[in-house]
């Protein structure tokens, strides 16, 4: 493949709903471009950019893929993103390096959730954007109403610039806005020139009028023009178009269809006329030797810098660290410098990928996306640069996992094979993490939806041929008390030789401080127990405080105070102390109004206006207080709550469809409260063998 220089690189993610057309889009778009001979088909398992055998199991996008599409002389580096939002992680990083977005609208469908978080995202990465209205050849697609949906949600910077032409109901061709020319596929797919239908004149009128209104603002001459009746021409509109296209005043909308390979061609002129090079978009990281700024701004006279927004970690294809160069020139055996990780690393061959085809490419200027072979100690988010100017850029932000189960090997002894199976997962997906609850015996995975660990789940098995089992998780509950207690205990035991003697009268109480299992005294007079056995009583404490007595959960808020006592001079021992403060620990706790106490969450939901009555009683049904309700941003309120933990489970799933998927949540840990006297009995009811043995 040739090399590009910066001003010919478009970098562009396709956003949108999943299942809306953005894969097929792709093949399109390598079709017309010549990168493949015939376009494959996602129900035959054979795209670009669906190579994963999840992809191709469940005929939709898990991963985000690379496919450089080369287009007159220009190299557009097309980021197909997956649609559903268990897989937002993989939007985030494409959107990072992203210059701007082309969001996939289905003609049939109409505008989606999905569609909406995909403007949010392009909202908050400063992102250029154009509609692509796809599936027009389906006989309920509308493209009106698509439009006027967008206008009503975005306003009038929504700018169609093709308008559709249907015969006898079907879709045919389209009429261009700006050159007010209609142009019709013949039988070989090539576009004629044809007169614009009556039916659409009107239309054409009002959309033309909105594009001219929209060149006139750019400048005070095109002002005094336009109120004199004069005419732009078309290079000074298509030029006012692109500088109002990048600076997101006008937010151009054309359609067709991608199945039919329809409407692609102009897509990819207008990408090329609208949408921004990477020489027109900056980036500053921090020169980490003299802790200034440092504008890369794909400059290829400033030295070498690269970012690297994601990992490939597969079996199959092995590792690749996909980057984008954000100054100079990196060329095949750089040796690049990672100052987060104080190391340097000879780079060798560079690379471009194709979906999941790597094509060796002798050097890649500043804005270009390739790929790095085999660099064992990076991850997603480092930055490369160079010793004498290391640099660093900021993080992508990615997306905080809350869904979360228990998970357990199906076959004993593969425990190790899964951990390391997971480490290399968590490398390419930064929304998986993994836990070790030890205080609890369980280990947690998290992840954003249920959707997403059943992939997981899938790919554990497919790759790495281990499987894991999904369960709830247990919840960590504690064990307090609410009044004092006093009581004593005689360890005694004689076998021959000599026996054992240890003799404690201790108090219980609560310290208090529920953040702190116990606090120990000792308020001894006279010898009763000698000093040297004081550690003894505080390790039969440490020990009895890990498994209460009630349920065998972790013990909080205790105050032992230990206050008399008898000893033996010759069967006295450390052990016997410790065991009698076990057993006075167990029946003090008893005694003292043993209670369970639940973790409880703060929870922030935001939803749209209209579904926040459904939310306060579902909150309601879960134990919530809702202390808070705040709007966010325009027809969106954000609601505050606490909620018990246990009461969280399956609550993604549940959101989901309480808002057609447009809810999102995060929560935090806040405190500790009583559990509700119906739970505490069935939990300690639960847990009674648990107190018996020590394994579940």
């Amino acid at each position: 493949m040739n090399v590009y220089t910066t001003d010919k690189i478009r970098n562009i993610a396709l956003l949108g709903h999943g299942g809306c057309g953005k894969t097929t889009l792709v093949e399109a778009m390598a079709y017309l471009s010549g990168l493949t001979t015939r376009m494959g088909k996602i129900s035959d398992g054979n795209t670009i950019s669906d190579y994963d055998k999840e992809e191709i199991k469940r005929l939709f996008s898990i991963n985000t893929t690379v496919v450089p599409i080369i287009w007159e002389d220009t190299k557009i580096n097309v980021l197909d993103t997956p649609g559903y939002f268990g897989f937002v992680g993989e939007v985030e990083e494409a959107v990072s390096v992203a210059d701007a977005a082309v969001i996939v609208v289905s003609g049939k469908n109409g505008i989606e959730v999905g569609t909406q978080k995909a403007w949010d995202i392009c909202e908050k990465y400063k992102i250029p954007r154009m509609f692509f209205v796809t599936e027009m050849d389906d006989d309920n697609a509308s493209f009106r109403q698509v439009v006027e949906d967008l206008q009503e949600m975005y306003g009038k910077k929504i700018a169609p610039f093709h308008l559709p032409i249907r015969e006898n109901e079907k879709f045919v061709g389209y009429v261009n806005v700006v050159t007010q020319t209609g142009n019709r596929w013949n039988d070989k797919g090539e576009v004629e020139e044809v007169p614009v239908p009556d039916y659409s004149k009107p239309n054409l009128e009002i959309c033309r009028e909105a594009l001219m209104e929209a060149v006139a603002e750019t400048s005070e001459e095109f002002m005094e023009r336009y109120f004199a009746g004069e005419e732009f021409s078309e290079f000074e509109i298509r030029t006012a178009l692109r500088n109002n296209v990048a600076d997101g005043s006008i937010i151009p909308i054309s359609m067709g269809s991608s199945i039919m390979a329809q409407g692609v061609y102009t897509l990819l002129d207008d990408i090329l006329k609208y949408l921004p090079s990477p020489e027109k978009r900056t980036c500053k990281g921090v020169n980490m030797k003299t802790n200034e700024v440092f504008e890369g701004d794909y400059d290829i006279a400033k030295p070498k810098s690269a970012y690297i927004f994601k990992t490939i970690a597969d079996p199959f294809i092995g590792k690749y660290s996909l980057i984008k160069v954000n100054s100079g020139v990196l060329k095949t055996d750089d040796v690049l410098y990672n100052s987060e990780k104080d190391m340097e690393d000879k780079i060798g061959k560079i690379y471009i990928m194709q979906g999941n085809k790597p094509t060796e490419v002798p050097e890649l200027h500043a804005g270009d996306i390739g790929a790095l072979a085999k660099l064992s100690k990076v991850g997603t988010r480092d930055t490369l640069s160079t010793k004498a100017a290391p640099v660093m850029y900021g993080k992508t932000q990615i997306s905080t996992p809350y869904t979360y189960m228990r998970y357990k090997a199906k076959n004993k002894g593969d425990e190790d094979k899964i951990s390391q199976a997971l480490q290399k997962l968590m490398q390419e997906d930064l929304t998986l993490k993994v836990v070790n609850d030890s205080a609890n015996g369980q280990s947690l995975i998290y992840g954003i939806g249920d959707q997403h660990l059943e992939v997981v789940v899938s790919k554990l098995k497919e790759r790495y041929k281990v499987e894991i089992e999904l369960s709830r998780p247990k919840i960590a509950f504690r064990e307090t008390i609410r009044k004092k207690a006093d009581v004593e205990y005689k360890y005694k035991k004689q076998s021959g030789g000599h026996g054992q003697y240890g003799h404690v009268k201790m108090t219980f109480e609560p310290s208090g401080d529920l953040e702190t299992p116990y606090v120990f005294e000792q308020q001894v007079v006279g010898g009763a127990v000698p000093k040297n056995f004081f550690p003894a009583v505080e390790k039969g404490l440490q020990e009895s405080v890990q498994k209460g007595p009630m349920a065998a959960y972790p013990v909080v808020g205790i105050k032992a105070v230990l206050y008399d006592g008898s000893y033996h001079p010759v069967d006295s021992s450390e052990m016997a102390f410790k065991m009698a403060t076990i057993q006075a620990f167990k029946k003090g706790i008893m005694e003292a109004s043993p209670i369970l106490l639940e973790p409880i969450a703060t929870l922030k939901v935001v939803v749209p206006d209209k579904y926040t009555g459904d939310i306060m009683g579902d909150l309601n049904k879960r134990r919530g207080r809702v202390l808070g309700m705040n709007p966010v941003e325009t027809g969106k309120t954000e609601i505050t709550a606490d909620v018990p933990y246990m009461e969280l489970y399956g609550y993604m799933t549940d959101l989901r469809s309480m808002t057609g998927g447009s809810g999102v949540f995060s929560y935090e840990f806040a405190r500790y409260e009583q559990t509700p006297s119906d739970i505490q009995e069935k939990e300690v009811a639960a847990r009674a063998n648990k107190l018996e043995k020590d394994e579940e």
